[in-house]
């Protein structure tokens, strides 16, 4: 059975509401700028570690340069989410565009490793807006038949930066300054921010309750939930072992902070996480899929480059390639999702998608050992295709089926579980790959080491190998689960709401 793309029978008969079209262009222009500042962070920071750890020192703590911004980007989704559904989409995106920019200035100026990551921390609290209130703008702006065309734009922005990023913070880094990887910020954002106050008009937003209440108690319990799991994720392992009294302790502060959460939630009148978030089945099965997709998405963009320069020889600029060939296929699947989903509807489309992803991860301990390059390029390729076909339906459908002032609350829910499979995924992923290499090669190697020596014997090659093929197999379980939540969660149909031509 298929779904309508605009209307159902079944469907609450009041037209949605949308920003503006008339100029929709710069809009979308803005957005990207926007979306860019974003996906360029990572990968242009990531090849400037040498250099940044060279001048500041921190060895030790430079893992946080990245989880300190994950971890402020992770717990501000969903407080984004609710504010862009009260006060409306553009002072959010606006506000966290500025936040960003004073973060970025704020690195330029560090002057150690802590002041650093602090200022990362900074950049991430305004990351959330910008990941978030993106993609609600993104479906607020086009209707349902049309938003493949932007969501397409918003993945070839994420398919560039990772090609483009590593290229860029490496002749910063190496012809200019560390600092300036910061600072290149200024211009994108500037002109994103210009953009948006010229050209965005919201639609007039209906006369206010009473008094807004904002749940500043429950995006504080919210934060500190984030902040212990996430910690407790990114350190267990590496700053101590698992089973340790730091490990544990946390673990079980996150569950603690985490029941208190859903008492301050259930209380408030206004919650940052509503009920509904999970009530509804549609929702509830999105939320769950793509927390596994986040889950399996560490396999290749953490394990492949090392995989690719471990086993296959390759230097660090060929193993980026071989990454980067899910990046081609993922937006081109995506903007062709629509001539799918409108036959087939949402649920079949991504039940297409994660089969399709699934098999494709069992593939992978097949590959022959060494192998070629072109082998696991080929299969990130095919990969990249079908998580196209998976996520873009997802993320279109469950956007469709709430009105205007649900919507950034629900996508913000959406992206939050992604975030936090992430999380969950380098934790896990990593814990599976040492353990397979302190079985192969002895009880005080981990990944993190070989990564950085690369030793060439074959012995450390096959050990490397047999850790990724585990980590793989790991990246099909979540596929399964993913699949699981679809088949037995989603309705064959997404309820999708009556918009306004």
């Amino acid at each position: 059975m298929t779904e309508p793309s605009t209307t159902r029978a079944d469907a609450d008969p009041t037209p949605t509401s949308t920003p503006s079209t008339a100029r929709r262009g710069p809009v979308v222009a803005a957005l990207m700028l926007a979306m860019g500042l974003a996906a360029l962070d990572g990968t242009i920071v990531s090849t400037a570690v040498p250099q940044i750890v060279g001048d500041l020192g921190g060895l030790s703590v430079f893992s946080w340069l990245f989880s300190g911004y994950l971890l402020a980007v992770t717990v501000t989704l969903p407080v984004y989410g609710k504010l862009s559904d009260t006060f409306g989409r553009k002072p959010v995106l606006i506000a966290g565009t500025v936040l960003f920019l004073v973060g970025s200035v704020l690195c330029s100026a560090a002057w150690n490793m802590a002041s650093l990551i602090a200022f990362r921390v900074v950049q991430g609290l305004g990351g959330g807006a910008l990941q978030g209130t993106v993609q609600t703008l993104a479906a607020d702006l086009y209707p349902l038949k049309e938003r493949p065309r932007i969501q397409a734009k918003l993945s070839s922005v994420w398919a560039t930066s990772s090609i483009a990023g590593p290229a860029l913070g490496g002749l910063l880094a190496g012809y200019a300054d560390w600092r300036w990887i910061f600072l290149i910020n200024l211009p994108v954002g500037l002109l994103a921010l210009w953009l948006l106050a010229r050209h965005l008009v919201e639609p007039a937003r209906t006369a206010p309750r009473a008094r807004v209440r904002i749940d500043w108690a429950g995006a504080l319990a919210i934060f500190a939930t984030g902040a212990v799991l996430v910690t407790a994720l990114v350190q267990g392992g590496v700053a101590w072992p698992w089973l340790s009294a730091p490990s544990l302790g946390l673990l079980g502060a996150a569950a603690a902070l985490a029941a208190l959460t859903v008492a301050i939630e259930r209380r408030a009148a206004e919650p940052i996480i509503p009920g509904w978030v999970w009530r509804r089945r549609t929702i509830a099965a999105v939320n769950l899929s793509l927390g596994a997709l986040g889950l399996l998405m560490v396999a290749p963009t953490v394990f492949l480059p090392t995989y690719a320069q471990s086993v296959l020889g390759l230097g660090p600029i060929a193993a980026g390639f071989v990454l980067s060939s899910w990046t081609l296929s993922w937006p081109i699947t995506a903007a062709l999702s629509n001539r799918v989903y409108t036959r087939i509807g949402f649920r079949l489309t991504a039940i297409l998608g994660i089969s399709l992803a699934l098999l494709l991860l069992l593939a992978f301990p097949f590959l022959p050992f060494p192998g070629e390059p072109w082998q696991p390029a080929l299969l990130m390729l095919l990969l990249g295709g079908s998580l196209g076909l998976f996520q873009l339906p997802l993320i279109v459908g469950v956007q469709s089926t709430v009105p205007y002032e649900e919507r950034g609350t629900t996508t913000a829910s959406v992206l939050f579980c992604r975030q936090v499979g992430q999380s969950v995924g380098a934790a896990l992923f990593g814990a599976i790959a040492n353990g397979v290499l302190a079985a192969r090669l002895g009880a005080e190697t981990d990944l993190d080491t070989l990564a950085r020596s690369l030793a060439a014997t074959d012995e450390t090659r096959r050990a490397v190998d047999a850790a990724v093929d585990w980590v793989y197999l790991g990246a099909a379980g979540a596929a399964a689960l993913a699949l699981l939540a679809l088949l037995t969660l989603a309705p064959r149909r997404f309820p999708v709401l009556k918009e306004e031509d």
